[in-house]
């Protein structure tokens, strides 16, 4: 344990499972008290009781505004401070061209980008009275090629990885770092759909997609190796930590080579 986030707060969105709870665990490894908030609070509960007296769990729905300011504010009460906030929590969001309706545009944008934005928005005065603070958006390659994600859900991410870069240009004079990661298709439920889905399956299902899986993600990229959660942890543990401190405005992308064999067409 070398103890790069001693004395620091940090707030986990989706921290309940997949990245968010990896990232979770890391945190606290490297010495942060460590909120996580999601909407299954059974799950929430066990992994907070699990992680340690560093973790704290959090119910929320991050499509609501109250819900994302709530957290923020319990975050503040319960460790008086807050240094990190990963804007992690996401999932589909989309259908085919043909078939997408208002209703999925509305979910899409409140679950992928204005919960980050409306985030980072809660987050700016108590890091202010910090000194300075590390925000993290976990975006997507689909944001940045062509089908590696539903149209919806590229194009929320793309906006994501924007809303990134000018974000950190506004908040570099409060010395606010804020940058984002771009996953490759990492290996999680949100495959088979889902860490919701995923409950509903007995653990040799579980373990049984999930191996399927790794080996087909690991001959889509150059490494020929799969990306798991902790490949993300460790990205957002360097921005987070003093390793990261020059490092703003930025787009992070851990995909094991991926975007590097996908062209749009001519």
């Amino acid at each position: 344990m070398s103890n790069r986030l001693a004395g620091r707060v940090a707030l986990i969105t989706g921290g309940t499972s997949g990245i968010g709870a990896a990232t979770a665990q890391l945190f606290i490894k490297e010495g942060a008290q460590v909120v996580i908030t999601g909407r299954s609070v059974a799950k929430g509960q066990a992994l907070a009781e699990t992680l340690g007296q560093n973790a704290a769990y959090h119910e929320a729905d991050i499509t609501q505004e109250a819900a994302i300011r709530d957290s923020i504010d319990f975050a503040i009460k319960t460790h008086g401070r807050l240094d990190v906030l990963f804007n992690n929590a996401g999932g589909p969001v989309g259908a085919p061209l043909d078939k997408l309706t208002q209703d999925h545009i509305d979910y899409g944008v409140r679950l992928l980008l204005s919960s980050a934005i409306l985030g980072t928005k809660y987050a700016v005065e108590p890091m202010k009275a910090n000194g300075g603070g590390c925000i993290i958006n976990n975006s997507s390659i689909a944001g940045l090629r062509y089908r590696q994600g539903d149209l919806l859900y590229s194009a929320l991410k793309a906006a994501l990885t924007h809303y990134t870069r000018m974000a950190g240009i506004e908040l570099g004079e409060h010395n606010i770092r804020v940058n984002s990661i771009s996953p490759g298709a990492i290996a999680t439920p949100i495959f088979w759909g889902g860490s919701e889905r995923a409950n509903t399956l007995s653990d040799e299902e579980n373990e049984r997609k999930m191996n399927k899986l790794q080996q087909s993600l690991a001959r889509s990229v150059p490494l020929q190796k799969t990306g798991v959660a902790d490949d993300i942890a460790e990205a957002a543990l360097y921005l987070a930590s003093d390793a990261g401190r020059f490092v703003t405005c930025h787009d992070l992308v851990v995909d094991g080579g991926r975007t590097s064999m996908f062209h749009e067409p001519s």
